[in-house]
Parts: structure tokens; C-alpha cells; sequence
């Protein structure tokens, strides 16, 4: 289902999309050596219940995962990149961490993900990896507007991240996200221009680059969910919920500045 939102689920959205940059800012901070991922789980919960909003994630069971997921946030350390099962682990200095959150609010869900570097390390490769999907991000939302298509966006997502000699996989990728979290159209995180579908004012996207050093090839962690590189490279993944607008595209996952 491609869902087309009216001004007013727009406005909702974005409200949305505020509460989870605020979340993930908020758990950024306090994310530091020694933190355990399932004290993050426990912070997003309280967080998204305070706010009156619900998580897409506590029930969510989808085909390609071990459901029902059963936390509030995706926690990936180092070479886990996607749908990282939050579990009993405390952080260490240098490790490269991604928090992927989801929520719902008035009816209207937005997702956004963030990768940082836990302590005071920061190791090269790691920042290189972080600044690839940051860019590639900002290539993609550059190239969404009206009239243009889902392989535009897929098209300069791609050519960042394969500049930046990394291998692009197309298993998972953005997705149309409105009164749930996945909608159609998928978005590879590369692809042709003029292809695909076209963009129209209300339609909202989640973008989401995300990229392994050395290895296009996921395996998936024995908890059944967790999606780690097959080299056990580090990987990152950053992502932003979008509107269609009339003029162009807007970021609706912005923190409160």
C-alpha cells in the first residue's frame, strides 16, 4: 500500500518525527562506556510512554524476523547494522553504535536512526563509515521532490556509498511509512534514475543508507533478528523520515533545537 497523507496527517507526522530526534538525541547522550543496550530499551520505553506515543516495534513480526520483536529500540554494535536485538551488553570505548527507533503517535508513525561512537576512541574507519551514510542520506533527501522517482532517490543514495568504496546491499533499504511503519514504495539504496514510482506531495519516505566496510552479505545473529555484516566488518545506518511537499522534500525527524 502507497499511502498519501493530507496536510493535517502531515502536521501529525512531523510532530512524530520531533519525538523520536528527541528520543534518539536524548539516548545519545547518555549512551556512554559502560551502558548496557538493555538500559537503552528500558530509557525508549519510558521515554515513548511519557510522550503518550506507541512503539512499532514491541509486537512488530514481520517474515524476516524472529517475532514478535519485543523492544522499544534497535540496538547495532559494531558489526550488527540492522534490527539489532537489544540485549545484555555494556558498552566499550571505540564501539560504533546505531539506534534505530520507530514510533507511533496520533496515528501518524515515523522512524529515524542515528550511528555514533560510544567514548572517547574514534576510530577512522568507523568515522568514515558514519559520514558515508550521513552524506548519502543528504543525497537522497536532495534528490526527492514531486515528479521525481523512487530510483532517483535510490540512484544518489547509491553513488555516495559506492564512491565511498562500499559495497551496497539491496535486501533492505527506505519505505513508505504514514499509519504504519512499512508501506510500499521500497527504496533500494541504489538504483537507476527515472525509474519506479513517482513522488506526490504527501507521500512520506523513511531513507535509510546503511553500509558494511568490506561486504555486501548480511547474516542474521542467532537471536533471530539481528542482521550482522558476513565478514564481521563494522558497518553504520542513519535514516530520516521525509514528506513530499510541494517545493521539495522536508525532514520530519528533526530534534528540537
Amino acid at each position: 500500500m502507497i499511502e498519501i497523507l493530507n496536510p493535517t496527517e502531515v502536521s501529525r507526522a512531523k510532530e512524530t518525527g520531533t519525538l523520536v530526534a528527541n528520543i534518539l538525541q536524548a539516548l545519545k547522550s547518555r549512551s556512554m562506556v559502560g551502558t548496557n543496550l538493555l538500559d537503552i530499551d528500558q530509557w525508549a520505553k519510558a521515554m515513548i510512554l511519557e510522550a503518550g506515543a506507541a512503539s512499532c516495534y514491541v509486537d512488530y513480526a514481520p517474515s524476516f524476523g524472529n517475532g514478535p520483536f519485543g523492544h522499544y529500540i534497535c540496538t547495532g554494535v559494531n558489526d550488527a547494522v540492522l534490527h539489532g536485538l537489544p540485549h545484555d551488553y555494556p558498552l566499550a570505548d571505540g564501539d560504533l553504535l546505531t539506534l534505530d527507533l520507530a514510533v507511533s503517535l496520533a496515528g501518524v508513525a515515523a522512524d529515524a536512526a542515528i550511528s555514533f561512537i560510544v567514548g572517547d576512541s574514534k576510530p577512522a574507519g568507523s568515522v568514515a563509515l558514519i559520514n558515508a551514510t550521513e552524506r548519502a542520506l543528504g543525497a537522497g533527501i536532495a534528490a526527492a521532490g514531486p515528479g521525481a522517482r523512487i530510483g532517483d532517490i535510490s540512484h544518489a543514495i547509491g553513488s555516495v556509498l559506492s564512491e565511498a568504496g562500499y559495497p551496497v546491499n539491496t535486501q533492505f533499504g527506505g519505505h513508505g511509512i504514514g499509519s504504519t511503519m512499512h508501506q510500499d514504495p521500497h527504496v533500494p539504496n541504489t538504483g537507476r534514475p527515472g525509474r519506479g514510482y513517482k513522488l506526490r506531495p504527501g507521500l512520506l519516505l523513511a531513507l535509510e543508507p546503511w553500509v558494511m566496510t568490506d561486504t555486501a552479505e548480511l547474516v542474521t545473529d542467532a537471536d533471530g533478528w539481528t542482521l550482522r555484516s558476513a565478514t564481521g566488518c563494522r558497518t553504520a545506518h542513519t535514516e530520516h523520515t521525509i514528506a513530499i511537499t510541494e517545493d521539495g522534500a522536508e525532514i520530519l525527524t528533526l530534534p528540537t533545537e
